[in-house]
């Protein structure tokens, strides 16, 4: 096959999280260069994490747009049955008549390519390390792999990897690609530093904090808030700030979580929500943290605020460890350990920075969209098992 290959990606629907932001970056990256790609959203709009986001508002939307893919919805709102029914069912199957092939965005999106009995090679994208924890999506990925529709599973991890080989997954199918950014987005930036400094009162020396994460269990937050009422309690120069969906004041269950560790009135905690330009926050930051309990692989914000400077802090969940390793430190789950952990790399932060740079040449995207240039190309002249004519 040496013609454009034609391929069709589905979102559950658009809403604020790394692994869309991962798949969104990948997709802008192989457009128009071999491949012609395009996005179909079961949902058109997302109600998580206390925030209503709707397809059109999305920065993952607008980055799609803006490098021409055509991106649409099967439905317009944020819930519907399980089943589709007969007019979703034929839209899709319009949608996927002229592709070679399909991905999907985590395994979600596979309940539809069951029902409408696809017979196009599949590419599910994997993101997590706790298939357990995704309820029936777990059951659709096997229901697919069992009729032979997927083609292939990337893994973003090698932790993902081992997660689903030990959930009855076939290992022939998985295939780790490591996530990358891009290099000329994430990295240092004195300018936007002291810029985003002046804008939130924060002064050109003070210690900072970033936590990059929706109000989710996974992310662990009132662990990292307990961390923080005591890290701001020990450093009265330093502040912490908060981005993702729920991290707003007008997140009830955050405003709970706040109060609990005394920091509802801190000025010294700043709830920003979601941000487009998550690369000044990290340019603006000392350390980069991440508190998760479960469910992490290869967490985007560790490699986007390392790529601009920032310490990696995190507890060891997923890949974590070899991306800190070297780079920054590891904590168990005790708020004041974290606190110290804190405030150990800021102290360290000169000693680690010759390794931060030297880890661009790892943690940026070239490699990992060549990789999934490759994969869909070689998935693209298959024939499903199962699915022959």
């Amino acid at each position: 096959m040496g013609g454009e290959i034609r391929a069709l990606s589905l979102y559950e629907g658009f809403f604020s999280g790394g692994a869309r932001i991962l798949h969104s970056d990948v997709l802008a990256g192989l457009h128009g260069r071999g491949q012609s790609h395009r996005v179909l959203s079961l949902h058109g709009q997302a109600r998580r994490e206390a925030t209503v986001q709707r397809m059109e508002d999305d920065a993952c939307y607008r980055k799609l747009v803006a490098a021409g893919l055509a991106v649409s919805a099967l439905r317009s709102g944020s819930t519907g049955p399980a089943a589709f029914d007969s007019l979703e069912l034929a839209a899709f199957e319009r949608a996927v008549s002229d592709v070679d092939v399909v991905l999907t965005l985590k395994e979600q999106p596979l309940r539809l390519v069951n029902q409408a009995d696809v017979r196009k090679p599949v590419i599910t994208c994997l993101h997590r390390s706790d298939p357990e924890n995704q309820g029936a999506a777990l059951d659709s990925l096997r229901v697919a792999v069992a009729t032979g529709v997927v083609a292939a599973l990337v893994c973003c991890a090698e932790s993902t990897r081992d997660a689903y080989r030990a959930a009855g997954i076939p290992d022939s199918l998985l295939e780790v690609i490591p996530n990358g950014v891009d290099l000329r987005r994430f990295r240092p930036d004195r300018v936007a530093r002291a810029r985003f400094r002046r804008s939130v009162g924060i002064g050109a020396a003070a210690p900072v904090i970033v936590f990059a994460a929706r109000y989710d269990e996974m992310k662990n937050v009132p662990l990292f808030l307990a961390a923080a009422s005591a890290f701001l309690a020990a450093r009265p120069d330093a502040h912490v700030v908060l981005c993702g969906a729920g991290m707003t004041a007008a997140n009830p269950l955050l405003a709970d979580d706040l109060a609990a560790v005394g920091l509802e009135t801190s000025a010294r905690l700043h709830r920003l929500g979601v941000r487009d330009d998550p690369q000044v926050l990290f340019a603006a930051a000392d350390v980069v943290a991440l508190t998760s309990a479960f469910g992490e692989a290869a967490p985007l914000c560790l490699i986007e605020g390392m790529m601009c400077g920032a310490v990696p802090v995190a507890t060891a969940v997923g890949d974590c460890p070899a991306i800190v390793a070297g780079r920054g430190l590891l904590t168990g789950s005790d708020p004041l350990a974290i606190a110290d952990a804190w405030c150990e790399a800021l102290a360290r932060r000169p000693e680690f920075a010759p390794a931060l740079r030297a880890a661009r040449a790892e943690f940026g995207r070239r490699r990992m969209i060549a990789s999934y240039a490759r994969l869909i190309r070689r998935v693209s002249t298959r024939v499903p098992l199962g699915m022959a004519a």
